[in-house]
């Protein structure tokens, strides 16, 4: 077994510093990145030298393209691969489970219905429409999932997994009804939205999915050594005086209401919540302290990555995220399939 590093306050810190210092530099790097070229000496004359002479400053196009669309679509992929990179810690340990994701449970089946069904009726054209619906039916899976999975008031975890494959099943057959149903017009945007969008970015999502996304990890960290007490065992956790059933209802609805909002707003983007938490728990160790904000942190980073590989690697056209993070995910899920030893 891997030595875990000790979660001390000092040492989440500086491991903190170090990935946010590595988020800096992937945002700065992809900003730059894109088929118009901005060089970093016009960025830094155009943001700290307005007044300097000897640089060019940026023209009126490239600074739309920077301020306007590459930042703000930076900003909401951090957000949204923070999120289900939190949400993934929490349910591989409360499922205790390091194949599981924040789809465990049936969110992204039951979004997908919602996104579906407003982009037939045409909800687009109201605003957040497609998004309201699609957080509603991730709630209401949820709920749905919580009904299914409770046995004689507890809330035992084998099941849950099991209520979610059955439910995601269920809203698979959906989702391909509905596809066939669908006009030629309805089906590209089905497509796009199945398979994870982020040019949809603006101020209003930014700013509702960071003030949501603030509030659900403040609520899981603060149930971190909880966390790090089930993972060693529901008994051993409730002999030290954990309140296993109240912490599993709170967690599973704060992991299940983050991925809720990252898929309503982006559509499915798969693997993240998988990958990210395991890459962190084999560096870092098993305690939530210091696993909860590195996957928080790396997360961002990578969906940084994987969104900016997706609008640049094929010229004149863009490819859903969500094709980007399953190209990179399904290898490592295939790996850990192989190399578990429980």
């Amino acid at each position: 077994m891997k030595r875990s590093i000790v979660a001390t306050p000092s040492k989440v810190v500086r491991v903190s510093a170090v990935l946010g210092i590595v988020f800096v530099v992937v945002v700065v790097v992809s900003a730059l990145t894109g088929t118009a070229g901005i060089g970093i000496v016009k960025v830094l004359k155009s943001l700290l030298c307005e007044w300097c002479e000897g640089f060019p400053a940026l023209a009126p196009p490239e600074k739309t393209i920077l301020f306007s669309i590459r930042l703000p679509r930076i900003i909401f992929a951090g957000i949204v691969g923070a999120a289900l990179s939190t949400a993934g810690v929490v349910f591989q340990a409360l499922l205790r489970n390091p194949l599981a994701d924040p789809y465990i449970l049936g969110v992204s089946g039951g979004s997908a219905v919602g996104a579906i069904i407003g982009i037939i009726i045409g909800a687009g054209c109201v605003p957040f429409g497609i998004p309201a619906l699609a957080f509603l039916g991730a709630v209401l899976t949820v709920a749905l999932v919580f009904v299914i999975g409770s046995r004689e008031g507890r809330l035992d975890s084998n099941t849950l997994l099991l209520a979610g494959v059955i439910v995601n099943a269920f809203f698979s057959a959906v989702i391909m009804f509905f596809i066939s149903i669908s006009s030629n017009a309805d089906l590209h945007n089905i497509a796009f939205w199945l398979m994870g969008d982020m040019s949809l970015a603006d101020g209003d999502k930014i700013i509702l999915m960071g003030l949501l996304l603030a509030v659900g990890t403040g609520v899981v960290y603060c149930y971190a050594r909880q966390l790090n007490l089930i993972v060693a065992g529901e008994e051993t956790a409730m002999q030290l005086g954990v309140d296993v059933k109240k912490t599993k209802i709170v967690l599973f609805f704060a992991g299940s209401l983050m991925t809720a909002v990252a898929v309503s707003f982006t559509g499915i983007i798969g693997f993240v919540g998988l990958v990210i938490p395991h890459m962190m728990r084999m560096a870092l160790g098993t305690d939530h302290r210091l696993l909860l904000p590195a996957s928080f942190l790396f997360g961002a980073s990578f969906l940084v990555i994987a969104d900016t590989i997706a609008r640049v690697i094929f010229p004149g056209m863009e490819l859903p995220v969500g094709v980007v993070t399953a190209l990179c995910g399904a290898p490592y899920f295939i790996y850990l399939l192989r190399t578990r030893s429980t």
